[in-house]
């Protein structure tokens, strides 16, 4: 579930392009990880296309390892200076944040031409797949996240945070566990929200799609996928924003609630996600280059 908080919490973890892959080169063998919506979960390609699509991947993901990955050491040094130092602040993450938007939209603004091409070599049967495949994944996140009562969603959506944390923090104490309950109980009906902003970006994609023919795909095709925020409902809107202030109120006091083990956790985990990146060896190339 792509819920606001679990994008925000994802970009502040430095694994927003890598999907949260546990080992960076892991995901990077992966080639479609690099691309921010995924034509894998919804479009049934012929061989044709997927390896036209495969050639294109591998030219992104040499743009993406030696001009992007350096960037992110650099947001990395950032983040383990805001642990050191004491200075995980609202102010600090806000820019963190900010950081890493523009991270995506870059990634977003480099793809899109790929995407366009792909989009309109789609035969109407294609189409026609793709739109039950959005049906279907609505339906999968209606019993998933809105059947439950709003209780029973609060509750989980704490628990989901609490595994999500743990790698980076270890367990959580009791103070730290009521914290996140505070957080999720704040939240109240962010999954429909979520869900409905959902169906309606999938509602106008499917739509541009089926007049791909048209002169101005292309640059309607690049709105959708670079500007989504121009699309959302006016309900989304403020559910993100509220999702915002509340997920940085959560981390800044996590952090002052946090023990010396929790910040030494966090610190070998920043770590280790720039070994990761160190290691691949694209950007050993770019670097040396």
């Amino acid at each position: 579930m792509r819920t606001p908080f679990k994008a925000f919490i994802t970009l502040l973890m430095a694994l927003f392009v890598l999907g949260g892959c546990t080992r960076i080169g892991l995901a990077y063998r992966n080639l479609d990880v690099i691309i921010p919506w995924s034509l894998n979960d919804y479009l049934g390609m012929n061989s044709t296309q997927k390896g036209w699509l495969n050639g294109r991947l591998k030219e992104h993901l040499s743009w993406h390892c030696s001009t992007q990955l350096p960037g992110y050491l650099t947001w990395l040094d950032r983040l383990e200076e805001m642990v050191e130092t004491n200075q995980v602040t609202e102010q600090e993450l806000r820019a963190r944040t900010e950081e890493a938007k523009q991270a995506i939209a870059q990634i977003s603004r480099q793809i899109t031409p790929s995407a366009v091409e792909l989009l309109a070599q789609l035969d109407d049967k294609q189409v026609a797949e793709m739109q039950e495949t959005f049906a279907k994944d609505r339906r999968k996140h209606e019993d998933e996240y809105l059947k439950q009562p709003l209780d029973k969603q609060i509750s989980e959506r704490a628990e989901r945070m609490e595994k999500r944390l743990s790698p980076w923090l270890g367990s959580l104490s009791p103070a730290q566990k009521q914290r996140v309950q505070s957080w999720s109980a704040s939240l109240g009906e962010q999954n429909r929200a979520w869900l409905d902003n959902r169906t309606h970006w999938q509602a106008l994609f499917v739509s541009t799609v089926q007049n791909r023919q048209a002169s101005d795909f292309p640059e309607k095709i690049a709105k959708l996928l670079q500007d989504r925020e121009t699309f959302w409902t006016p309900q989304y809107r403020v559910a993100y924003d509220q999702t915002e202030k509340a997920a940085i109120s959560l981390l800044v006091d996590l952090m002052a609630q946090s023990t010396p083990d929790q910040r030494e956790q966090l610190l070998e985990k920043i770590a280790s996600t720039r070994k990761d990146f160190t290691d691949l060896s694209c950007l050993k190339a770019a670097q040396a280059a």
